[in-house]
């Protein structure tokens, strides 16, 4: 089983030497525009934006892709939604059912959309690494400490759910083949039969996921640990002239989707 989410993919690109910070409130603004642009030439613009992070991130495209694989239920269950569901004028009729132009445009939107969410998303994982992305949050959100916010502990927890993510994934794959070995079947039979054959699975990751949470909570209490201010970092983040230069290039980016959202094209 491979999923890149929460994987960190070393390589010597421009977008592996910028400022977390920059990467992180770069992705926040992507996933605006995604759901701001709504015409051809929107998409479009979007695709282009997707397509030239990719190739500036380096990463081999088929770790982009792998990050789909978690999605691709929900996925399907979208666009079926949206196209059976969605009112207008029937272009495809079948007793109860009904597919409908404005529910076929709002499904490949919504699939469109959802893509792009993960796939640039994705992107931002890959090129940084979860200690980094748990400084770039906290740095950011850092103002809401004034509201009694527990900044740090909410970074911590992501950046160890990010961490947790490859790892239960490759004890599930242990798990899965020492249950193939034993005779288990995961594949025939209907789905509440797989669904029921899924059990033997669920059940030993849930106890391994429970015993390493367990585990990581004592070692960060033997060792005495605990968020605040006065905790340093070993690499300090600071802005270089690189990431002046993508502020610049985002804020460009940002304001061609506002204009694409107001003239609707």
């Amino acid at each position: 089983m491979e999923i890149s989410l929460g994987q960190y993919y070393p390589t010597d690109s421009i977008l592996h030497k910028l400022d977390p910070r920059v990467k992180f409130l770069g992705t926040l603004a992507y996933i605006i525009g995604v759901f701001l642009v709504k015409g051809l030439i929107g998409y479009l613009f979007v695709t282009a934006v997707l397509g030239v992070m990719i190739a500036l991130s380096r990463v081999p495209f088929r770790y982009i892709l792998k990050s789909m694989k978690p999605i691709w239920f929900i996925l399907i269950i979208t666009v079926i939604f949206n196209l059976l569901l969605t009112p207008g004028t029937a272009v495809w009729h079948w007793g109860i059912l009904k597919i409908t132009d404005a529910g076929i445009r709002m499904a490949v939107r919504m699939a469109l959309r959802l893509t792009y969410l993960v796939m640039g998303s994705s992107i931002m994982t890959l090129t940084t690494t979860p200690n980094s992305l748990t400084d770039a949050m906290e740095s950011l959100f850092a103002w809401m400490k004034v509201l009694h916010v527990p900044v740090h502990e909410i970074s911590m927890m992501m950046s160890i759910a990010l961490r947790f993510i490859p790892i239960l994934t490759e004890e599930t794959d242990k798990i899965k083949k020492a249950q193939i070995a034993r005779g288990a079947d995961f594949e025939s039979g209907n789905f509440i039969a797989r669904m029921k054959a899924m059990i033997p699975l669920l059940v030993p990751l849930f106890v391994s996921a429970f015993r390493r949470a367990n585990d990581l909570a004592m070692a960060m209490e033997a060792r005495c640990y605990h968020g605040g201010d006065s905790r340093t970092r070993m690499k300090p983040l600071h802005y270089e002239g690189r990431d002046v230069w993508a502020y610049i290039i985002m804020a460009a980016f940002f304001a061609c989707y506002i204009a694409l959202c107001v003239l609707g094209i």
